[in-house]
């Protein structure tokens, strides 16, 4: 329903008008947002271990996020690839930055960290399943929901105090390209991976749509389409990040619009340290646009989409 869409939106636009000067409150929105995040998962990986058959789902998850995130990958290459040819946008150097990964493998560690919340998700629900019953169940998709708003609302939050105000973020014309290219290309994938899905046009748009955005995608497609698809959603989306580390060393000196532009939503905030550690500070404002514009973005189509299946 479109209701949903002004009930997700709502608490989103409500964080955005309030301004937060205090940077040991800003702070401690940061830490919440993340313990938001990890408590989204948990929750997730709880009513995955509600599902029937459970070993058989969990092994066509696999192979449909294989999918999805293999069709995705293809378009998004190839369109930002087009992209780098098209601007005059190359990175420069820096030293290292202040608190960035050192390596590719610590940065994914916090990637990988999500994969563990999911995982203790399903087994505590294997484990307490059988001693609560269906509440169990119904009590974590509750509560995944309630959390997810109080999350949005501090996203809202995060975003207004980001330091780039609206006027900045339209004007800056390579953001926007790379955003609309990631977007765009990213829809096209979902319309052509539907079918393989056996998912409707509009719901396989809805599951392009979470850009990156895992924590979002997972609960608001989980809530729409079931746990399975909702799982599809997670990591397809937390895929993309932990691709986005690798190649980001890889090609931001040659491609530098695929490089920034591939992490999608998290390209304002994961990966962010990565592309500037090897990008150089010009890259910075760039990829906080884009990633800021794809996070405005993915929370309405998502729900839009899934709207048109009411």
């Amino acid at each position: 329903m479109l209701s949903g869409l002004l009930i997700v939106l709502l608490p989103l636009v409500l964080g955005y008008m309030v301004p937060v000067r205090s940077g040991q409150l800003l702070s401690l929105i940061n830490q919440a947002v993340s313990g938001s995040v990890y408590a989204i998962l948990l929750f997730m990986g709880v009513s995955l271990a509600g599902l029937e058959n459970l070993a058989s789902q969990l092994s066509r998850l696999g192979g449909y996020a294989l999918l999805l995130f293999s069709i995705t990958t293809v378009f998004n290459l190839a369109a930002l690839w087009w992209l780098s040819y098209r601007v005059a946008l190359k990175a420069g150097h820096s030293p290292v930055v202040k608190d960035a990964p050192t390596s590719k493998l610590a940065a994914m560690l916090g990637s990988l960290m999500l994969v563990g919340v999911v995982i203790g998700g399903v087994a505590l629900g294997l484990l307490l399943g059988p001693l609560v019953g269906e509440v169990l169940f119904t009590t974590a998709d509750w509560l995944a929901e309630w959390v997810l708003y109080a999350l949005l609302v501090l996203i809202g939050c995060q975003l207004r105090n980001s330091g780039m105000p609206l006027k900045q973020i339209l004007l800056n014309r390579l953001g926007l390209a790379i955003a609309a290219t990631l977007a765009l290309s990213s829809l096209l994938a979902g319309l052509l991976a539907a079918p393989l899905l056996s998912l409707s046009w509009n719901e396989g748009l809805a599951m392009a749509s979470g850009f990156g955005w895992y924590s979002l995608s997972a609960i608001l497609i989980g809530d729409q389409l079931g746990p399975l698809m909702g799982g599809v959603a997670f990591f397809n989306d937390l895929t993309r990040e932990l691709l986005a580390f690798i190649l980001i060393p890889l090609v931001i000196h040659r491609h530098t619009a695929l490089a920034i532009g591939y992490g999608g939503a998290t390209s304002m905030d994961f990966t962010l340290p990565v592309i500037q550690q090897h990008g150089g500070v010009a890259c910075v404002p760039i990829a906080v646009v884009s990633g800021f514009i794809l996070s405005l973005l993915s929370p309405p189509l998502i729900l839009f989409f899934l709207s048109l299946s009411s």
